[in-house]
């Protein structure tokens, strides 16, 4: 079904990743003005989600890629990668730790997604770089942060049924919102990542989630890389 369509994903190479913490939150200021918060012109044919875990004990990276018919989200491919984890954990600067690997995985598929679905932040971040912004934009792809927890902003709780929303503002500007996926179920921070808006991301999120707290990409692309870790670590953590 994709022997039209791009041989493979390809990240841009607008900055190196041997950079000390404070060339990172500065590198951080400079994308953020590349970044196109607009509308998604829909719908996509393929989907993927991306998901990391890593070792302490052996300071390894894993990611996963799962990439997902839409809008059934079928999974038609996968892809893996381990590296060593070069960049310390900095909260706010994950994508510097995460990205070389989940830009590994993505380079092996065989497929190009027309949307991504990061276990992350997008603008929902102090800096308003998160990893589904930082590696949206390096991807060039249309992408959503879909984080299980707030790193910025503040909030009212939303509504208890599924689908009900409250807006995340972070010093006067809304950069997100928080979704109730299930009802009763903690809620979902949600915010657009490159090429996509926070009304888009709420409705594709929504669409995205089959059941489940997280959208059905990011779910799966968790349950690869805990796979991929424990088959590599059996119980080393």
């Amino acid at each position: 079904m994709a022997a039209d369509r791009v041989a493979q994903v390809r990240a841009r190479q607008f900055h190196p990743w041997d950079v000390t913490p404070r060339e990172a939150a500065r590198l951080q200021g400079d994308l953020r003005g590349m970044l196109r918060i607009e509308p998604f012109v829909g719908p996509p044919r393929l989907v993927a989600g991306a998901d990391v875990a890593f070792s302490r004990r052996d300071d390894l990276v894993f990611a996963a890629v799962v990439l997902m018919t839409w809008p059934d989200c079928e999974p038609v491919a996968t892809a893996k990668a381990v590296r060593a984890g070069t960049f310390p954990y900095v909260p706010g600067l994950l994508s510097f730790r995460e990205g070389p690997a989940v830009l590994e995985a993505f380079g092996r598929l065989t497929a190009r997604p027309d949307l991504l679905f990061f276990d992350g932040q997008g603008i929902a971040h102090p800096r308003r770089l998160g990893l589904a912004s930082h590696l949206g934009l390096l991807l060039d792809i249309p992408a959503i942060g879909c984080a299980k927890s707030r790193l910025c902003g503040e909030h009212e709780e939303p509504g208890r049924v599924r689908g009900s929303t409250a807006a995340l503002t972070d010093g006067g500007e809304i950069v997100g919102a928080v979704v109730r996926t299930r009802d009763g179920i903690r809620p979902m921070y949600i915010s657009p990542g490159h090429r996509m808006d926070i009304p888009s991301a709420v409705v594709f999120t929504l669409a995205a989630c089959k059941g489940f707290r997280l959208p059905e990409p990011t779910r799966r692309a968790h349950t690869l890389v805990t796979r991929l870790k424990s088959e590599m670590l059996g119980d080393k953590t």
